[in-house]
């Protein structure tokens, strides 16, 4: 705990379905181990079929998302179209890149579909930027260990949203409930090609 990115804990998670996608977190929002709130937002709306989510300091988390919404918003107006998930992420990284000598103190998470195929797309970053694409999952924040664990036993290729929902669900809480610094409820949203899921889920609060 002597990161500065697990000064105000949390965890994040991104997993790929058949046509479907779910990013999730949880809602806890401490300083080290004193609980503030638990209702902290750390996944954002991008856009159609499109979500971010952060692990990371929590005023960071709140300026890098005013941010790349403005440069999102200005690509858009610019070019008179919606920006694609692998564009999106690729803007976020070149961004935290350019900070690279005084990072942002994040892990960001993304998690879309392609708007034309509709095939699920996960990236996970660190907090200068360097970019991955995995097929099945990507995760960040404190209980970073515990979450690989739990996703790679749980997770099985071509989900359909309710099993995702639950592969998501069961990784993530059973993941912050080894760690002292996350959980407290949790967050998860279904992305589908017609329609976004959001569910809200109560853990235990101790």
């Amino acid at each position: 705990m002597d990161s500065i990115t697990a000064y105000n804990g949390g965890a994040v998670l991104a997993m790929t379905g058949k046509e479907c996608v779910a990013i999730a977190s949880d809602r806890r929002f401490g300083v080290k181990l004193h609980t503030l709130g638990t209702d902290f937002t750390r996944i954002f709306d991008m856009g159609p079929h499109m979500y971010i989510g952060y692990s990371g300091l929590g005023t960071d988390v709140q300026t890098v998302q005013e941010r790349l919404s403005f440069r999102k918003n200005f690509y858009e107006l610019r070019e008179g179209r919606k920006m694609h998930p692998n564009t999106f992420s690729h803007m976020v990284a070149n961004f935290l890149y350019e900070h690279r000598f005084g990072p942002y103190f994040i892990e960001p998470v993304i998690a879309g579909l392609d708007p034309i195929t509709f095939e699920p797309i996960v990236g996970g970053m660190d907090l200068i930027g360097c970019v991955s694409f995995p097929t099945d999952f990507v995760v960040g924040g404190t209980c970073t260990e515990q979450l690989y664990g739990m996703c790679e036993s749980l997770w099985r290729p071509k989900m359909d949203p309710e099993d995702l929902f639950e592969c998501a669900s069961q990784a993530l809480v059973n993941a912050f409930d080894r760690d002292a610094i996350s959980g407290w409820g949790a967050t998860v949203y279904i992305i589908e090609k017609d329609k976004v899921t959001v569910r809200t889920l109560k853990t235990r609060m101790d």
